[in-house]
């Protein structure tokens, strides 16, 4: 069913990523603005990151795998003590938007560019190195954002859902690796009720969202595809929600056909099978659109 599967390394029949998007309270002030700091409950659940953050890199230790975290750059400020926590391991930090704002809400391609070099600065002075990964807040790519995150020097991007394998997206700057992922595969889907942040899924048990990932990890896994984990740590760090976890990698490993990696390694496994023609990923062209569609279009027809 998959048309182009990856050759993932050591025979491994697909690809896993677990990522982590630590947005912290970034969210409570893009939504909310000057009365963020009455909504004391909320604030509270969403700084659960600080523990489960913790939690989960402890997890991951457990099992020796290493993994990529998205941290908006204003977050990373605010608590670098996450930081610390995220880089003792070796895992990776991405690229998360400055303080989760909207790509594509943004007045014009120069105030994009204004925040994405921000964040660059800020993650390259916390941890020693550019960010390779970007991951769009709440997946909102622009249709500025591929220009310039190749023009900034970026490896690839997690905000696409465009295929079941990595693929090449490219504009007239140059290209750079997609790792796609899908809405099925977030947990704020399935888990989030927060109704200051406008949403109000029901409760669920962990059980009933692990069959939702872990169907997708078995096509994955039987058609050569790449599984791309999107989830939060308050959301999904919680302790029945990480002790699931827990089991899930665990049943995954004992599979032996799953090649646990950051999406920096993943990104880079793509690129060297890319130089020596073991893998041709497709390429697409951006953007889609660069005005909207002519009124007529979107007009009936009178007659």
């Amino acid at each position: 069913m998959i048309d182009n599967p990856v050759p993932w390394p050591d025979g491994k029949k697909v690809a896993v990523a677990i990522t982590f998007d630590v947005d912290v309270d970034s969210i409570l002030h893009t939504d909310h603005g000057d009365r963020a700091h009455r909504k004391v409950a909320t604030h509270s659940m969403l700084r659960y990151d600080r523990i489960a953050v913790k939690r989960i890199c402890d997890m991951y230790r457990r099992f020796g795998i290493r993994q990529t975290f998205f941290v908006p750059a204003w977050c990373m400020e605010q608590h670098p003590d996450i930081v610390e926590t995220i880089l003792q391991d070796g895992h990776e930090i991405a690229h998360h938007g400055y303080i989760h704002e909207s790509p594509n809400a943004q007045e014009s391609r120069e105030d994009e560019r204004y925040w994405l070099e921000k964040g660059i600065e800020i993650i390259e002075q916390m941890t020693g190195a550019k960010p390779r990964g970007w991951r769009a807040p709440l997946y909102h790519f622009s249709e500025f954002s591929a220009d310039l995150l190749i023009d900034a020097g970026f490896l690839y991007d997690a905000s696409l859902m465009g295929d079941d394998v990595p693929y090449v997206i490219k504009t007239g700057n140059g290209e750079m690796i997609e790792l796609p992922s899908h809405w099925g595969m977030d947990d704020w889907n399935h888990y989030a009720h927060i109704s200051d942040m406008g949403s109000e899924v029901p409760t669920k048990a962990p059980d009933d969202a692990m069959r939702v990932f872990m169907s997708e990890f078995e096509a994955h896994r039987k058609y050569g595809g790449l599984w791309v984990a999107v989830w939060h740590p308050t959301v999904s760090g919680r302790l029945a929600r990480c002790d699931r976890i827990s089991q899930m990698i665990e049943d995954m490993m004992e599979t032996g056909d799953a090649w646990f990696a950051t999406m920096e390694e993943i990104a880079l496994h793509i690129a060297k099978c890319r130089a020596d023609g073991s893998f041709t990923p497709r390429v697409e062209n951006l953007p889609y659109l660069t005005e909207p569609l002519p009124a007529s279009v979107m007009t009936p027809n009178p007659s």
